[in-house]
C-alpha cells in the first residue's frame, strides 16, 4: 500500500447555487490520526462524504491509496472504515446478528467472518450486549457497536465523524481511548467539537471555515503560530462596569512591543483579552490604564489553548466583536 493514504487534490462540492467546499487540498499518510475541525457548516461531513466516496466533488478529485475514488469503485472504497454523526444502526436487531449482517454487506463468510466478528467484539468492548437489541442500548454503547460495523473488514482507513457526540465524560473517555488504540495500525481522520480531544488523540489538526482549508499542522505548532501564550488580561470602567471595548484595545495595541490583542470574553462586568508581545509589556502596563480611566481587574501569563486557537482562525472580526458585544 502507499504512504499517502488519502489525497484531497483541489475539491470543491456545490449544491445547487451553495458552494459547500472551495479548492481544499490535504494529504493523509499511513499512521497518521488527524483532527478535522470547523464550525457547523464548515463543510466538514461534506469533505468526508467525499473521501468516502458518498458524494462526487463538482471538481477536483479524491485518491483512497492512490486510486480515484469514483461511484463504481469498490475495491477503493472497501480500504475506508466510516462512521457517520449518527451511527446507521437497526434498533430491531440484537448486536449479534447485526455484526453478521455487517460482515455480510462487507462480502466477509466462514471462518474470516467469525474471526473479524470475534476480534471487534474484543477491542470494541461490547461482549456484554451481544444479545441486547440495539434499540435498548446507551448512546455510548450504539457507538461502539457503530465503531464495530465500520472496523469488521479490518479497513486500513477509519473516517469517523462526531464519534464522541452525545456521550457523557465517562463514554467519552472510553471511545478516546479505543480510538487511540486503534490509531496503532490504522489512519484515522476525526472529526470533532471537543478540541481537548483532539489534543490528547490527535498528532495532526486540519482545520476548514466557510468550505476553505485555513490550517493543517500539528496542535502544538498551531499554538505556536497563533502566539503560544501571553497575558490574560481583565478590565473594567468607573463604576464597576464594562469597558469601551474600542477604547480598551486601543490602549492595549498602543503599548510598545505588543504583537496582538484578542477580545475573549465578558464576565461580570469585565472584559477579558488575551495579550501577546515581544516583550515585558507589565512594567509600564498599569500606567497606561490608570491614564485612561481603565481598571485591571486580573493579570496572569496564559498558555493558548487549541480551542483559542481554533477560534483565531475561525472567527472573523465582525463575528469576534459582535459575540464579545453580547
Amino acid at each position: 500500500m502507499s504512504e499517502e493514504m488519502i489525497a484531497v487534490e483541489n475539491c470543491s462540492k456545490k449544491y445547487g447555487s451553495f458552494t459547500a467546499l472551495k479548492d481544499v487540498s490535504f494529504k493523509v499518510k499511513r499512521g497518521e490520526i488527524v483532527g478535522f475541525l470547523g464550525p457547523n457548516g464548515a463543510g466538514k461531513t461534506t469533505t468526508m462524504k467525499l473521501i468516502t466516496g458518498f458524494l462526487a466533488p463538482s471538481a477536483g478529485r479524491v485518491l483512497v491509496n492512490g486510486q480515484e475514488v469514483t461511484g463504481e469503485s469498490t475495491a477503493t472504497k472497501a480500504l475506508i472504515g466510516y462512521l457517520p454523526e449518527n451511527a446507521p444502526l437497526y434498533d430491531e436487531m440484537m448486536v449479534d446478528e447485526f455484526l453478521d449482517f455487517a460482515a455480510r454487506l462487507r462480502h466477509l463468510s466462514g471462518p474470516k467472518a467469525q474471526k473479524r466478528k470475534e476480534t471487534v467484539i474484543k477491542v470494541c468492548g461490547i461482549e456484554g450486549v451481544l444479545g441486547k437489541d440495539i434499540g435498548t442500548l446507551s448512546k455510548g454503547y450504539r457507538q461502539r457497536v457503530g465503531l464495530a460495523q465500520a472496523i469488521i473488514h479490518d479497513p486500513p482507513i477509519l473516517i469517523l465523524d462526531e464519534p464522541t457526540s452525545g456521550l457523557d465524560p465517562n463514554q467519552i473517555v472510553d471511545i478516546r481511548a479505543l480510538i487511540r488504540k486503534l490509531g496503532e495500525e490504522k489512519t484515522i481522520i476525526l472529526s470533532t467539537h471537543i478540541l481537548p480531544e483532539v489534543e490528547a488523540t490527535c498528532n495532526r489538526v486540519i482545520i476548514i471555515n466557510k468550505g476553505i482549508l485555513v490550517a493543517d499542522d500539528t496542535p502544538e505548532n498551531l499554538i505556536e503560530a497563533q502566539g503560544s501564550s501571553g497575558l490574560l488580561i481583565a478590565l473594567s470602567a468607573a463604576g464597576g462596569s464594562l469597558p469601551d471595548k474600542e477604547k480598551a484595545l486601543k490602549v492595549l495595541q498602543s503599548l510598545n512591543g505588543i504583537l496582538k490583542v484578542t477580545p475573549l470574553r465578558d464576565e461580570d462586568n469585565t472584559s477579558y483579552f488575551m495579550v501577546h508581545s515581544s516583550q515585558d509589556v507589565r512594567p509600564y502596563l498599569l500606567k497606561a490604564l490608570i491614564e485612561n480611566d481603565l481598571y485591571l481587574m486580573h493579570l496572569s501569563l496564559k498558555q493558548l489553548s487549541l480551542e483559542e486557537t481554533f477560534r483565531h482562525l475561525t472567527l472573523d472580526e465582525k463575528a469576534s466583536k459582535e459575540e464579545n458585544h453580547e
